[in-house]
């Protein structure tokens, strides 16, 4: 057993969503170092087996050291959720987990690229092995690109003048040059609570690992791969992440997806899912203060129906 570097979010509410009963299956789609996995086992006994999911193979390396003997860890994307699950011996599934955050290991380690407070190489991959790294869309894609993206993906105001400031300082090498490039792009800034060069940050990674899309793929496949009665449980941390994911569930829970001015339904559409919260959970106050990094969190489950 080793120290973790992660402390999982929400546990208990976690728990609680996924309905975790002893013997069941249960797919956790980000193991990352196994905080939520080694809590799904311990939640009943005889102990539920649990098939972790990540591309990051430093984080799996410490999730293997973590969990019991029933869990299976694989090196892949939730994108492949379903034949993963079906080569694996899991489908249908009691639940299926996604913690959509950033792990500790991954900001603290400034060699991967992902955090402006530590100088590192502009990679921010999750799977080392894809060939688009943040240094290509850095310095090679073109101004209007760049600042579509930092807009789109980064809900940043001042996506122009940070695209023309990357576009006019390149070569940028490293995250520490981008970091205050951005930063002086933006002149003489109020105080604020978060660093300019945040949302930038966010963006350029969201676009180096296609985060939207993989969410998308992700939800449809766990939804495939529940059985009847199985939970679906999906943590998010931005804006962004959540409204995909509660207009995917909503869809999904829909009887009708006509488009509203239509007379009369002719989609054909049958839901496969029911809403347990329509309202987002979030953490408690008490353990946002325990854990700051938490206070982002929002949980939003489903349960799937015969559809």
């Amino acid at each position: 057993m080793v120290e973790p570097h992660h402390t999982p979010v929400m546990v208990g509410e976690v728990l609680s969503a996924l309905d975790v009963r002893s013997g069941g299956c249960y797919i956790d789609c980000t193991v990352g170092e196994g905080g939520h996995s080694a809590e799904i086992e311990a939640a009943a006994e005889p102990p539920p087996s649990v098939l972790g999911l990540d591309v990051d193979e430093q984080a799996l390396s410490t999730a293997r050291r973590r969990l019991g003997s029933d869990s299976i860890l694989v090196r892949g994307s939730y994108r492949e959720l379903k034949r993963l699950a079906e080569i694996n011996g899991f489908m249908p599934a009691d639940g299926v987990l996604f913690d959509l955050g950033l792990s500790s290991l991954q900001v603290e380690s400034g060699a991967r690229g992902f955090s402006f407070l530590r100088p590192g190489p502009l990679d921010m991959r999750f799977d080392s092995g894809q060939e688009l790294t943040a240094h290509h869309i850095v310095n090679e894609y073109g101004e209007e690109d760049l600042a579509n993206l930092i807009y789109r993906l980064g809900e940043e105001r001042r996506s122009r003048r940070i695209a023309r400031a990357i576009v006019r300082s390149r070569p940028i090498e490293d995250t520490a040059e981008l970091a205050e490039v951005v930063r002086r792009s933006m002149g003489r800034q109020p105080r604020r609570h978060t660093h300019p060069a945040t949302r930038t940050f966010q963006a350029i990674r969201m676009e180096t690992n296609a985060e939207l899309e993989a969410i998308e793929q992700g939800v449809q496949g766990a939804i495939e791969v529940l059985r009847p009665g199985g939970r679906l449980a999906v943590i998010s941390y931005h804006s962004l992440e959540d409204r995909l994911v509660k207009r995917l569930l909503a869809r999904e829970s829909a009887s009708c997806i006509c488009p509203p001015r239509a007379p009369a339904c002719a989609c054909g559409h049958r839901p496969t899912v029911r809403l347990i919260n329509r309202r987002v959970i979030k953490p408690s106050r008490a353990e946002v203060e325990t854990n700051p990094r938490s206070r982002s969190a929002k949980l939003r489950v489903a349960e799937r129906i015969e559809g």
